[in-house]
């Protein structure tokens, strides 16, 4: 049986955290390489790429601001290139636009792309219905560099608990600090008891590994919007 060629990863933003683990750990991945990068400070640039075509198992990977993210978008559907993002801080318009190119490529937008944080999503909609019962509260916790608030994963985690427990509940708290790579956590309020779910990365790494395989997986699908638990899930 012959081996499925490896993933193309052009990746955008690699001068950032995110980046730079992508960079650092993607040697060691069976299934994907580097085959370009472009950071925020003009090392490398996508008229370059242009000239090399064509671009074979490409996927661009976008871990950069919301404005090179519009661009990193825009040329994959122009490229007609597989597209994963990790990027937040994105508008309405921004989420459209997402909406727009996945009739065109294959694409994956996720604020966390740890197998943790799906294990989290898939407990609150399993059991959104008996958490309902109980007084609900998203609680995240982040280094102090970080500019969005709350963080795109307590956003994506809220989004779940409403759409699954049918209630509004009060906006996630947000807490900037020191180095903390991230914490998501639900809690759970009762009368006489009180549960906590709890998420922590320990490292960048299950991100950058998160997003490695989310590029091996979605090389040669079918254009849609897919999510990392579809990646995890296979």
């Amino acid at each position: 049986m012959k081996a499925k060629a490896k993933a193309q990863i052009i990746l955008v933003g690699s001068a950032g955290r995110v980046g730079q683990e992508i960079t650092k750990h993607i040697e060691s991945s069976a299934a994907a390489e580097l085959y370009a990068s472009i950071d925020h400070k003009g090392r490398g640039d996508f008229v370059a790429i242009d000239r090399v075509r064509p671009i074979k198992n490409a996927v661009v990977v976008d871990f950069s601001t919301t404005a090179n993210f519009r661009e990193s978008l825009a040329w994959a559907v122009k490229m007609k290139l597989p597209f994963i993002s990790g990027t937040t801080g994105l508008s309405a318009k921004d989420f459209a636009a997402l909406g727009t190119a996945a009739k065109t490529v294959p694409l994956i937008w996720s604020s966390n792309m740890s197998p943790g944080i799906c294990l989290f999503l898939d407990f609150i909609e399993n059991f959104g219905k008996r958490l309902a019962e109980y007084d609900l509260l998203i609680e995240e916790a982040h280094h102090k560099r970080k500019k969005d608030a709350p963080s795109g994963t307590a956003k994506t985690l809220q989004s779940v608990l409403v759409r699954s427990t049918k209630k509004k509940w009060p906006e996630p708290i947000s807490i900037r600090g020191g180095g903390i790579f991230g914490v998501h956590k639900l809690w759970v309020m009762g009368e006489e008891e009180t549960i906590t779910f709890e998420h922590t990365a320990l490292n960048r790494k299950v991100f950058a590994r998160g997003a490695i395989a989310a590029a091996a997986w979605i090389n040669k699908k079918k254009p849609g919007l897919y999510a990392m638990r579809d990646v995890f899930r296979s």
